[in-house]
């Protein structure tokens, strides 16, 4: 795999996690390249990672094993007109714009393109990401995504594309949902005296904890709250009043509504 020529079209914050964990992993820096129309943008992800940079999208697909499309889903149509004609009979593309289908991409690139729709989350900056993949292509296409993928974070499969919904209504804007806990958290820290740093600190580090201990103990959530709320102590007053006042149901309901609209948007 780390001699598959990768090229991506789009140079932001999700491409450069990629290109980043992928140099960090020995993805050597001159078989990746980037199309990127900003002129300071290309000269920086060239000096930072030793990546080759062009403006045109179609120089980039025509050297490219896999070619990710990292652009946002309103600039996809553009972005993708006339790049088949470029790209190699075997190439795997793989797209991480939200809520823009595999057929839609065939439509526009055409029907024998193998393609690969993603779901990443914005964790990959710092190599935590989470990434779910559906494909109808052949094996090779998806081994050749979780490669790239899995270079900033770890990464599932769906074999359903309408689960991609539900995908995004959990990990793709799930982060948001832990960063408005701990901006609650913080702030009635501090309404209670605490430190401003002291509470952002506290938050956080809470957070980061509890996600390892979720990730890494192999036990369930339920599990690890039961074990952590002893009866008639302080969580179980804090959960009790987060029943009684509907903090299930709200964040249920907020799923629901993220997954819903994924649905509109595609």
């Amino acid at each position: 795999m780390q001699r598959l020529n990768i090229a991506f079209i789009g140079g932001g914050n999700m491409a450069e996690a990629l290109i980043a964990g992928l140099t960090r992993g020995g993805h050597a820096g001159d078989q990746i390249c980037v199309s990127e129309p900003q002129q300071a943008r290309r000269e920086d992800l060239a000096r930072q990672y030793g990546v080759r940079c062009v403006e045109g999208n179609a120089d980039a697909a025509a050297c490219a094993d896999v070619l990710v499309l990292a652009v946002k889903p309103q600039q996809m149509q553009a972005a993708v007109k006339g790049l088949s004609v470029h790209m190699k009979a075997d190439a795997t593309v793989i797209s991480i714009a939200a809520g823009v289908t595999t057929a839609s991409l065939h439509a526009w690139l055409g029907e024998h393109i193998h393609i690969v729709r993603v779901m990443p989350n914005t964790p990959a900056l710092l190599g935590a990401g989470m990434s779910v993949l559906f494909s109808d292509a052949d094996e090779i296409h998806k081994q050749r995504a979780e490669y790239v993928l899995n270079a900033c974070g770890e990464s599932l499969r769906v074999n359903k594309e309408k689960m991609m919904h539900a995908v995004t209504a959990v990990s793709g804007s799930g982060p948001a949902y832990f960063f408005l806990l701990a901006e609650v958290m913080q702030a009635t820290g501090i309404k209670l005296g605490l430190d401003e740093a002291v509470a952002a600190k506290l938050a956080a580090q809470t957070a980061l904890g509890a996600g390892k201990m979720l990730a890494d103990s192999g036990r369930s959530a339920e599990a690890l709250r039961h074990q952590v709320t002893s009866p008639g102590g302080t969580t179980q007053a804090a959960l009790d009043v987060m029943y009684e006042m509907g903090l299930p149901a709200a964040v249920r309901q907020g799923v629901l509504a993220a997954s819903k609209r994924s649905e509109e948007l595609s």
